[in-house]
């Protein structure tokens, strides 16, 4: 499942042949697969183009398909959704620093008092 999941939210300019032949045996054999692989291509777009528009659009259209739960997370959180697409400062930064300072701290299996995990991250820059 968690194949199929990616090969159908990835560009299909970036699958390899194997891949390709396998979404299309795929989409063949369910229409409702080809179309929330069409709907969250969609939803791909909308981010990229930075155009949050078609938002209210899109979450009637994905409420109705196999991305339900995905229409639905982004409708209790619609107003967040749409100050993500048009907004240029990301956050990005900050979670991958908090998340190499979890990895250590995980690494060093519970030993991360302060003073060994100042050392370990000023030693792994």
């Amino acid at each position: 499942a968690r194949t199929i999941a990616r090969l159908m939210t990835t560009g299909r300019d970036n699958l390899s042949k194997a891949e390709t032949v396998t979404i299309a045996a795929i989409e063949n054999g369910g229409a409702s697969l080809f179309e929330a692989r069409e709907i969250v291509a969609d939803f791909h777009a909308m981010i990229r183009a930075r155009r949050a528009e078609p938002l209210a659009s899109w979450i009637e259209r994905a409420s109705q398909s196999l991305v339900a739960s995905l229409a639905n997370g982004v409708r209790r959180d619609e107003a967040a959704v749409r100050a993500a697409i048009l907004s240029t400062w990301s956050n990005g930064q900050t979670e991958g620093q908090i998340t190499r300072l979890k990895l250590v701290k995980r690494q060093m299996y519970g030993r991360g008092k302060i003073d060994l995990l100042q050392a370990r991250l000023i030693g792994a820059q």
